[in-house]
């Protein structure tokens, strides 16, 4: 039997078995691999079996092998850990992105390639072309669902090697395609959670790794106002969980997050949707990626996007020697949070990223953090 040309990542989902179909339909031979990435832990949450019978039956039905490959071990130390280190730091991680560096388009691609195929293909709704003898990673069609956000780690060898069958096409237009293929994911619910980890009640979760450290909730001027399980547990701009309440001295609106402190064990909120403690005009960050390779030059202007699905903002970005970035953003930004990704876009091709800092909002000025 021939080796494939492209292995396809079948995820158990909709976009993985549409991804197949349209390979398939254009002559492409193809075989797809289902990756486990998660012990079961007995929880109960993890869908991986529910998810390897779908991707199972829908090879079935295009008519093409599965194979099958184990990367929790991988997954644990290239991922987890590092999640669980930013949380105890007080950070909030992007588990999505590290997982597609590390085990999507790292030991995925290497699997694929040990059983023959130059290519791998994934669900991912991004595009890829070369210009200039260069790849680029390009912004998906449908925008509401472009997830080169969650890409920008990948490299000139990811890309190369990389096809996104559904860079072209709109979710709806991929249901139906399932549908008319009678393909038994047509209607499945989309994934979401933790990467690979499934849906599950986050703090339950987190606390089974990081225990509950009880600690005062102040206002930005110092009055404690409630109690708090563990500042790790909470994300800057984050409404639910905090069980303040009504208190003599203040209005009635709603509590946010504005400041974590885990040397103090302070959690720090204050009231208010857009409350100033929240907003920042710069951020620092971490040495960045870049997908061409380098950077376009050490001073440009560009787009950025500081969380997943969150319009593009202007920025000016300065790239000084070690790599680092400082990002300074035309209009105030609200919850830039440190261990998120700042993402930089160039109309729609995708420059590169990295890991945030530090911000100048007000209570990162307050709790220490250099900004």
């Amino acid at each position: 039997m021939a080796a494939p040309e492209v292995i396809v990542g079948m995820s158990g989902g909709v976009d993985s078995s549409v991804a197949a179909l349209v390979l398939r339909d254009a002559g492409v031979t193809i075989a797809g691999l289902f990756m486990d990435n998660w012990a079961d832990d007995g929880s109960g949450h993890c869908r991986a079996d529910e998810d390897r019978r779908d991707a199972v039956a829908v090879c079935g039905r295009l008519g093409i092998p599965i194979h099958f490959r184990d990367f929790s071990r991988e997954y644990w130390a290239g991922v987890f850990e590092h999640f669980l280190a930013e949380y105890a730091a007080g950070r909030t991680p992007n588990p999505d992105v590290l997982c597609n560096r590390e085990i999507k388009f790292r030991h995925f691609l290497d699997a694929a390639r040990d059983l023959g195929a130059g290519r791998i293909a994934t669900g991912h709704y991004a595009r890829v072309d070369q210009c200039d003898g260069r790849w680029r990673l390009l912004r998906a069609a449908d925008r509401g669902k472009d997830q080169s956000y969650f890409l920008h780690q990948l490299g000139q060898e990811q890309l190369a090697a990389t096809l996104f069958p559904l860079g072209e096409l709109r979710k709806d237009a991929v249901r139906a395609m399932a549908a008319a293929a009678g393909l038994p994911t047509a209607a499945k619910k989309d994934s979401t959670g933790i990467c690979f980890v499934g849906e599950r009640d986050f703090r339950e979760f987190l606390g089974q790794y990081l225990p509950a450290r009880p600690g005062e909730i102040r206002t930005p001027d110092g009055q404690v106002v409630g109690e708090h399980p563990g500042v790790f547990y909470y994300t800057l701009g984050q409404r639910e969980g905090l069980h303040i309440g009504g208190r003599r001295g203040f209005d009635d609106k709603p509590w946010y997050v504005v400041g974590k402190d885990v040397a103090a064990n302070v959690l720090t909120v204050d009231q208010g949707h857009d409350s100033p403690y929240l907003m920042s005009r710069s951020l620092r960050s971490e040495p960045a990626h870049w997908i061409a390779g380098a950077p376009p030059s050490t001073r440009f202007s560009c787009t950025a996007q500081t969380r997943y699905r969150q319009p593009e903002e202007p920025c000016e970005v300065t790239v000084d020697d070690t790599g680092t970035l400082r990002v300074a953003f035309q209009r105030p930004q609200r919850a830039v949070t440190p261990g998120q990704s700042v993402v930089l876009y160039l109309g729609d091709a995708c420059l590169g990223g990295a890991v945030i800092a530090s911000t100048d909002a007000p209570a990162a000025r307050a709790t220490g953090v250099p900004a």
